[in-house]
């Protein structure tokens, strides 16, 4: 477990399983996952998503902890190569090994590499992207909502609506009906509607990956209704003997439902980026 030289103490996760997940990962780090979403939980959540960053302290706590487990993931709904940048994760002395997990595990950049492997686009992405702005018209909604392609899916946001919650909610049927038509799913997250294929999302990402290198503990820190899968993955891993801790990055009130589910809340990207630092110190050798 190390020297222990830091100063400050790791968290007292509030569930029995998420003890046993720490201790776990204190254990024997050489073979944990620590594996994060990007935006909300290492980057703060910003108006226009093309301005979002990692957190000034981001990189320098990965890479303090990475060498010391089996791996860093990042698991996000965003293209591979645009996490990458808007992270800065590429050529990082100490994340040589960070792997990136993008559309939901649908693309991978490995560090070791720099490059993105990626199956073809699913076709409805593109007949959605087509039907997409009259939609918006139809439902008098398009006034403040923005429309980011992300490549693999394509999402509407309603943060610099005049009521975003509202344009949300009418958003949400019509959304879903377009979606369906063209073999896609609607993932609702904080004020933003995702179209997407269906079978991409963070849970099998996780879990894919977590076999894949066949780790003995997991840490998932998310901030969103897309981490819900997430949760759900590290909740079956643990059943399945592969203890796991869940971490909330709290931004507001807006998704008490990942709050409750989690062992560990900290306050958004810096809290967990602080929580990172303390790991790390921890795993001293």
């Amino acid at each position: 477990m190390g020297s222990h030289t830091d100063s400050t103490p790791l968290p007292t996760p509030s569930t029995p399983a998420g003890r046993a997940g720490l201790d776990a990962l204190l254990a024997e780090p050489a073979r944990a996952v620590i594996a994060l979403d990007f935006d909300g939980t290492l980057a703060p959540i910003v108006p226009d998503p093309e301005q979002a960053r990692a957190h000034p302290d981001a990189v320098t706590a990965l890479a303090a902890l990475a060498p010391k487990v089996a791996a860093v993931a990042v698991v996000t709904g965003r293209p591979a190569g645009v996490a990458v940048r808007y992270g800065g994760f590429a050529g990082v002395p100490g994340l040589e090994h960070l792997v990136v997990l993008g559309h939901y595990g649908a693309e991978r950049w490995d560090a070791v590499t720099g490059t993105v492997s990626a199956p073809a686009p699913d076709p409805g992405v593109a007949a959605v992207r087509a039907e997409l702005p009259g939609v918006l018209d139809g439902v008098g909604a398009w006034r403040g909502t923005w429309i980011e392609e992300k490549g693999r899916a394509v999402a509407v946001h309603t943060r610099r609506a005049t009521d975003p919650q509202a344009a949300f909610e009418a958003l949400r049927e019509p959304l879903a009906e377009l979606a369906a038509r063209h073999g896609l799913i609607v993932e609702p997250g904080r004020l933003v509607l995702e179209l997407r294929p269906p079978g991409m999302d963070k849970g099998v990402a996780l879990l894919d990956y977590v076999r894949e290198i066949d780790a003995t503990s997991v840490l998932y820190a998310g901030d969103d209704l897309g981490d819900l899968p997430a949760y759900a993955a590290v909740d079956k891993l643990r059943t399945d003997g592969t203890p796991g801790l869940l971490v909330c990055s709290s931004g507001s009130e807006e998704v008490p439902e990942l709050e409750a589910k989690a062992d560990v809340v900290v306050k958004g990207p810096a809290g967990v980026v602080g929580l990172l630092s303390t790991l790390a110190a921890h795993l001293q050798s």
